[in-house]
């Protein structure tokens, strides 16, 4: 069960101190980050060796992979790639990949809640459709008015779907 998870608390423990710091400063520091991944892999390493070891790097590079695309995109920041590698140590590869999928609907409801929360709600949406036409126009390179680096103002902190995503994931496969 997720309780009994060797996983589970550390990994709830920092989802929650990165939501909330995500939350106040936009920012996920590495102080956090960097702490879990190195217990991840040495628990990792502890548990079950080399073959539990290429299950933990299989989930960081998942992460990497999906949110690196994101954040290449613009769509996300560095503090969210890294988090989201750190879990995917703890989790390997099959339940990172269900978190990942947990993580882009909570971040949907949460960008649309934030949004309406900001008065920026159908901005947001003609932005969102404007990003979707100029990926079908001009493949996946980053739009130069839309990368959320230059709409500071209105980006949103993902540590919060990046948690209910993670911790999603204990209650259907840990």
């Amino acid at each position: 069960s997720a309780m009994t998870n060797i996983a589970w608390w550390p990994t709830v423990i920092v989802m929650v101190i990165a939501s909330v710091i995500d939350l106040r400063t936009q920012r996920i520091p590495n102080w956090l980050v960097v702490p879990y991944l190195v217990i991840g892999l040495v628990f990792s390493g502890l548990r079950g060796g080399v073959s539990s070891l290429g299950n933990s790097f299989l989930g960081m590079g998942l992460a990497v992979l999906v949110m690196g695309v994101l954040y290449f995109l613009g769509g996300t920041g560095m503090g969210d790639v890294k988090l989201c590698s750190a879990a995917g140590i703890w989790l390997g590869p099959a339940q990172m990949g269900f978190a990942l999928v947990m993580m882009a609907l909570a971040g949907g409801l949460l960008a649309l809640a934030w949004a309406a929360h900001k008065g920026v709600l159908a901005q947001s949406l003609d932005g969102a459709g404007t990003l979707v036409g100029s990926l079908a126009k001009n493949g996946l390179q980053p739009h130069p008015e839309l990368a959320l680096k230059r709409v500071g103002a209105h980006s949103m902190p993902y540590a919060p779907a990046i948690a209910i995503g993670t911790i999603f994931s204990f209650f259907v496969l840990g």
